[in-house]
């Protein structure tokens, strides 16, 4: 990678620990910070009900610092974020493929994208990506994703019948529900 001018500076930043500290510590950090500006968990003050910045940011700080700590939570934390963005991308492609099959006064109202038929999908899309990516990248103690774990467990009863009748009946009140929930307009 370091062929190139721009991949020996990206090389650098690596031997820095860029990658490997200061952008993981600036991610928590930022997450944290967040959520305890947003539910005001340390409290408010002045009149105003204004949130304790002070103590939010020093907590954040530390947080993020325990993690950076420990270089699981770094690993971990570097999969996961490279994974999500893949996702991110995926549902952005499948928005812009979507969004070449509306018409322009469609797209300049913008509500295509609250209709539930790509609403819904998209977001079963991220939760599922979501939860199946942080399944991969936390491993047990013998070094085995939980995804794996769960994969091969649940891959012993696939042959088993009481499992292919619950699958269909599962499918079928989908299919149920789906027929007689009726135009909502």
């Amino acid at each position: 990678m370091a062929d190139t001018v721009l991949g020996g500076v990206m090389e650098f930043f690596r031997n820095l620990g860029i990658f490997d500290i200061l952008l993981p510590f600036i991610l928590v950090f930022t997450i944290m910070f967040a959520i305890l500006e947003r539910t005001k968990i340390l409290g408010t003050e002045g009149k105003d009900g204004g949130t304790r910045k002070n103590l939010n940011a020093m907590a954040s700080f530390v947080i993020a610092f325990l993690v950076v700590a420990s270089a699981q939570l770094v690993a971990v934390i570097t999969q996961v974020s490279s994974q999500i963005i893949i996702v991110l991308l995926l549902i952005v492609f499948i928005i812009m493929l979507v969004g070449t099959m509306r018409t322009n006064e469609e797209l300049s109202k913008g509500d295509w994208l609250k209709e539930g038929w790509i609403k819904v999908p998209l977001i079963a899309l991220a939760a599922l990506s979501t939860l199946a990516i942080f399944l991969n990248a936390i491993k047990t103690s013998s070094g085995v994703s939980w995804l794996d774990v769960i994969w091969n467990w649940l891959g012993q009863f696939y042959t088993n019948s009481a499992v292919a009748a619950i699958l269909l009946v599962v499918v079928l009140i989908v299919f149920i529900y789906w027929i007689i929930k009726g135009d909502k307009k």
